[in-house]
């Protein structure tokens, strides 16, 4: 066991700057073991080092840069995110509950001693043996995510709460050990791709670190070294939080301490476990992988994902957050959110059905088919995919509402699929007075779009224009589609609509006009398909 004030002291003394006296840890601080095995550990970063030694692929950005966007996740366009873990039990305003149950002050900390009682005598870990999922069937949610259109599958392999949902050998909490005891990730990997869908795993373990913190500072079974596998490292903070609910900022100048060589050595390990394991052909990484001591770990890890995927015969991707890779190295993902314009290198948005946890939790909203359509279409015009996230319930069972939503998505797509699978950006991609507000947690679940937001896509010689908002009298005018437009390279000679056959239409100095038939359901977007020449 090592001193836990030395390893925060000596992580600290990497960083650019000394740490104030108000920020140095208090006299005498508890040792708080950090349980792991150290032999599994070290046996994997020997192969992990191993296979960088061989190449290609070298742990160096520019190494990293001969990364390209595999074809198979361009032309998917739609997948499917899956948080669900141990929080699907309590299930109470989000699946951060694993952490904010035991910060004081906060809604779950209250919430949990009115219904559990204090967390002395039943913490997060007494949640385990009630996590059975005695309802989870991996085929039916397979074949559910085939009926809703999507292309690939990413559940959360392990979240910040450190039980991983796959079978590992760095740690017994696992659901293959307990709650479950079965291996999911395993489960899911089979069904997926026994239906031609593509597969990938996410991690959110670098938010470990620090997660259960809050249990420290009173009596809960966070300070029960029996129970270190689960809540350590339970990392302190150098300054007190703004508020109970207060995000920890990665910066390790901030008001966090580093994490530790212990701790990212484990996090590597545990990483390119999942790789060995499940090949998983997107890799998820969440965003506290910006905390600067990860660089390093992050390029062995790049480096053996990308060597050992071209070893085993798939192509693989990394899905990162903010500015954790350089954009050549990775595959750009935004949370929650859109970006305003095109970009050249394809980039991926991630969202949810529900609207206010990415887990199961009682009474949550849910999104509209309607509205996640128009996102996926927005997105892909964008040169983006959608992947768009599920929160099971505790007992493995999906939401009757989330179910609803994603056959309403697969309905659209049965029709209209053309336009959005296999397709390319266009010059532009829209046109129309609606505006966007890029980046991150900035998305509006009630967007409405106007009758004039139109998105194109095209594949081949084929233009598709969508529109976001039937008009109620049917004409539709696509303004950048002008008689004599520089953006053509012939005029228009044909334009049907998906599902509803030709359509009346003429090119004018002003826009092509189109009159779509008449349709009493017609709420959901449309896609217009457009041909050029004789």
């Amino acid at each position: 066991m090592r001193n836990w004030k030395a390893i925060l002291l000596g992580a600290c003394a990497l960083a650019a700057a000394p740490l104030s006296a108000q920020q140095q840890p208090a006299a005498g601080a508890t040792e708080y073991p950090f349980d792991y095995d150290a032999q599994a550990v070290s046996a994997q970063l020997a192969k992990v080092d191993a296979e960088n030694e061989a190449g290609p692929f070298r742990p160096e950005w520019d190494s990293l840069a001969a990364f390209k966007v595999p074809e198979w996740f361009r032309d998917a366009k739609f997948g499917i995110f899956i948080h669900w873990g141990v929080y699907s039990v309590p299930a109470f305003a989000n699946e951060w509950y694993s952490r904010n149950m035991y910060v004081k002050g906060s809604a779950a900390y209250i919430y949990h001693r009115n219904v559990y009682g204090p967390q002395s005598k039943f913490g997060y870990k007494d949640f385990i043996p009630k996590f059975k999922a005695e309802g989870f069937d991996a085929a039916q949610w397979a074949d559910l995510f085939d009926r809703a259109g999507a292309q690939y599958v990413v559940p959360v392999g392990e979240h910040c709460d450190g039980f991983a949902m796959y079978d590992s050998a760095m740690t017994r909490w696992d659901a293959s050990e307990m709650g479950p005891r079965q291996d999911i990730a395993q489960a899911l990997m089979a069904a997926t791709r026994e239906r031609g869908l593509h597969y990938g795993l996410s991690s959110h373990r670098a938010e470990h670190w620090w997660w259960y913190e809050g249990g420290r500072s009173y009596d809960s079974d966070v300070n029960d070294p029996r129970y270190a596998g689960l809540y350590g490292p339970a990392a302190p903070r150098v300054l007190p939080a703004d508020s109970p609910d207060s995000e920890p900022d990665p910066s390790h100048l901030e008001n966090w301490y580093p994490p530790s060589d212990e701790f990212l050595d484990d996090w590597l390990a545990r990483t390119t476990e999942m790789i060995d394991k499940y090949q998983p052909e997107i890799l998820y990484l969440d965003w506290w992988t910006s905390a600067p001591r990860f660089q390093p770990y992050l390029q062995r890890m790049a480096a053996y994902y990308y060597n050992k995927a071209r070893e085993d015969g798939y192509e693989g991707s990394i899905a990162y957050k903010g500015d954790n890779f350089p954009a050549d190295a990775a595959l750009f993902d935004v949370e929650r959110g859109k970006l305003d314009t095109l970009r050249l290198l394809p980039w991926q948005t991630d969202t949810s059905v529900s609207i206010h946890s990415w887990g199961y939790a009682q009474d949550d909203e849910y999104r509209t088919p309607k509205s996640l359509v128009a996102d996926l279409i927005d997105v892909v015009s964008k040169n983006g995919n959608l992947l768009l996230n599920v929160g099971p319930r505790a007992d493995g069972t999906i939401p009757e509402e989330a179910q609803q939503v994603l056959l309403g998505i697969g309905e659209w797509l049965n029709v209209n699929g053309e336009a959005i699978y296999g397709t390319r950006p266009w010059q532009y991609f829209g046109e129309g007075p609606s505006t966007v507000v890029t980046g991150e947690k900035r998305e509006n679940p009630n967007k409405v779009w106007s009758t004039q937001d139109i998105r194109f896509t095209t594949k081949g010689d084929t233009l598709y224009a969508l529109g976001l908002e039937r008009p109620s009298d049917g004409r539709v005018l696509i303004k950048t589609l002008y008689a004599g437009t520089p953006y053509l390279d012939a005029p228009v000679s044909n334009i049907e609509l998906l599902g509803g056959g030709p359509v009346q239409w003429r090119q004018t100095d002003t826009g092509l006009e189109v009159t779509l038939p008449a349709d009493p359901g017609g709420t959901m977007p449309y896609a217009l398909r457009i041909s050029r020449g004789a």
